[in-house]
């Protein structure tokens, strides 16, 4: 579990308007658009989403009070028992909707047991449910079938994420892929009738947010 006390450099006795302030103060100093260096921006992104993580739970009193209460179990020590709690806590956040505290809980899980697709798969359902996130959403899609090709749920995932931002070309190639594992797939069937009109040209927006990097 992540100290989200010390992520924010307050104590656990802090009071809602400390937490408030030792974020802004963070998220204005590590921000990382201050960054120009790629490397120290992708640690600043990293650190960003565990600031922004850790603000959301203890900013809310019923999260902060359930976090709370989970740092005075005992604590798991072997990665399995780590991801494997992580992994519980991601679920109960994302049924919940608190999808910023979903996404670290399974982060947490991927970190400590990062062969296991189903903690790839559930950190892109959660990471799909903001449109920020997409093109971190489609990565871990396809890390997740890479881990386990035969899981159709996550071809659903990934083609419908790519058909929700308009990238049928992409949505299609993942739909095939699905439908040569099951070919009477009905969610795959439907979203093949979706994805059927040909994609735009190539370009910027949101189809390059999605572009992998060479």
């Amino acid at each position: 579990m992540s100290d989200h006390y010390a992520t924010l450099g307050i104590a656990p006795t802090a009071s809602s308007a400390e937490v408030r302030k030792a974020y802004l103060q963070l998220a204005r100093d590590k921000h990382p658009d201050r960054f120009p260096d790629p490397e120290q921006k992708r640690r600043a992104e990293a650190f960003f989403q565990e600031l922004t993580g850790a603000f959301n739970v203890l900013c809310n009193e019923r999260a902060r009070r359930e976090y709370d209460r989970q740092r005075e179990q005992p604590r798991a020590t072997t990665p399995a028992e780590l991801a494997a709690e992580a992994f519980g806590r991601g679920q109960q956040f994302f049924e919940a909707r608190q999808y910023f505290e979903a996404v670290e809980c399974f982060r947490a899980a991927v970190h400590h047991v990062p062969g296991e697709g189903r903690h790839h798969a559930a950190l892109g359902r959660a990471r799909a449910r903001n449109p920020q996130w997409a093109r971190e959403a489609a990565e871990a899609f396809e890390e997740a079938l890479r881990l386990e090709p035969r899981q159709i749920d996550t071809y659903v995932d990934l083609a419908r994420l790519y058909l929700e931002r308009g990238m049928k070309l992409r949505a299609r190639k993942t739909i095939e892929a699905g439908l040569r594992l099951q070919p009477n797939h009905k969610q795959l069937s439907m979203l093949s009738e979706q994805a059927k009109d040909e994609p735009p040209p190539d370009g910027g927006g949101l189809r390059g947010l999605l572009r992998r990097k060479s």
